[in-house]
């Protein structure tokens, strides 16, 4: 279910340029925020160990969505 609205937030970026900023607004290091952002056409393969190294667990509390585990 998390990986799943990690890719939900992932397709809101439209742009590569959005998808870096605000990357980078989250805390990502910019290496990271370029590799996410310059694969846009593979975004289910991105919400892989790369994004999820930026939309972390603390992330997702701060939604409010809950831990299955």
């Amino acid at each position: 279910m998390r990986h799943r609205v990690r890719v939900i937030q992932r397709k809101h970026w439209k742009r590569g340029k959005t998808t870096y900023k605000a990357l980078l607004a989250k805390g990502a290091k910019p290496e990271v925020a370029r590799q996410i952002a310059a694969n846009s056409r593979r975004w289910w393969r991105n919400s892989g160990m790369l994004l999820n190294s930026v939309l972390t667990l603390r992330w997702m509390d701060a939604l409010r969505i809950p831990r299955l585990a």
